[in-house]
């Protein structure tokens, strides 16, 4: 089967200027000078020619908080899991030995982490507004 062929009947289409995003999401460089970003642990920003120029190590500290504090809410979930896998019987012995064991490494690594980051676990327990503490 072969499509007509319509290039013929297209319309030329008139391209116009792309406006700046409106509603509840939208913000501009005035807004984001008012902004703390050092709740967020990305430290100050600075305006230069309409570009926002953001300290890296303040940077890098901000998301190595963030990638420390997903993986630390990840290893609870699963202890707690494991726990209750473990006294609902689900656990051979060797399972639970594996992953008390994996759980403990874990556990080490976060420490070292959190320390070469001068990190804190209180550090790691944000703030979710109405919803409480996050750990």
């Amino acid at each position: 089967m072969t499509l007509p062929d319509r290039s013929s009947q297209a319309a030329p289409v008139a391209l116009e200027p792309r406006q700046a995003p409106t509603g509840p999401l939208a913000f501009s460089a005035e807004d984001l000078n008012a902004l703390d970003l050092s709740a967020l642990g990305l430290g100050a920003f600075t305006k230069t020619n309409e570009r926002l120029e953001l300290d890296p190590e303040a940077a890098q500290n901000g998301l190595a908080k963030l990638v420390l504090t997903v993986v630390e809410l990840l290893r609870q979930l699963s202890e707690r899991q494991a726990v209750r896998r473990m006294e609902a019987g689900s656990l051979t012995d060797a399972e639970i030995e594996r992953v008390g064991g994996a759980l403990l490494r874990l556990e080490d690594k976060m420490k070292e982490l959190k320390t070469q980051f001068g990190l804190s676990d209180e550090d790691l327990n944000l703030d979710l507004g109405p919803l409480g503490r996050l750990l």
